[in-house]
């Protein structure tokens, strides 16, 4: 009986600590950034292992939109820049696109982020910064 006690006692205290981890670390908010008709959305998604998820969204009413984000984007951290990984969404053309954006891991984990889509025809690349620290 004691050593069941003793069990449940140390699984409440592991999911204590776990949830306050969870809770202490607070989701990245979501940026936008409207220029030349075209609003671009991303949100991150920290994975494990250090690694970067992006839940990209492209919203115009004037172009299609072309964009090849294995192409075009980039991920700034800790003074390199990190090509991406993969490209989970809509292919492109149409003038609503989403999908997510997946970087490697980064280690150590930089005092910030910075997440570069260049796109065609504008002359400097969409800008989306997060402070980690």
């Amino acid at each position: 009986m004691r050593t069941r006690l003793i069990v449940l006692l140390h699984i409440a205290i592991a999911t204590l600590l776990v949830s306050n981890i969870v809770y202490a670390a607070s989701p990245l908010p979501v940026q936008s950034v409207s220029a030349s008709s075209v609003t671009v959305r991303a949100t991150p998604r920290p994975q494990p292992g250090g690694a970067w998820a992006f839940e990209i969204v492209f919203d115009t009413h004037s172009q299609d939109l072309k964009d090849d984000l294995m192409k075009s984007a980039s991920l700034i951290a800790g003074g390199r820049t990190y090509a991406p990984a993969s490209w989970q969404g809509d292919p492109p053309g149409g003038h609503h696109r989403k999908g997510t954006l997946k970087f490697g891991a980064i280690d150590p984990q930089p005092p910030e982020i910075e997440l570069r889509i260049a796109r065609p025809g504008e002359p400097k690349p969409r800008s989306f910064l997060w402070m980690l620290k």
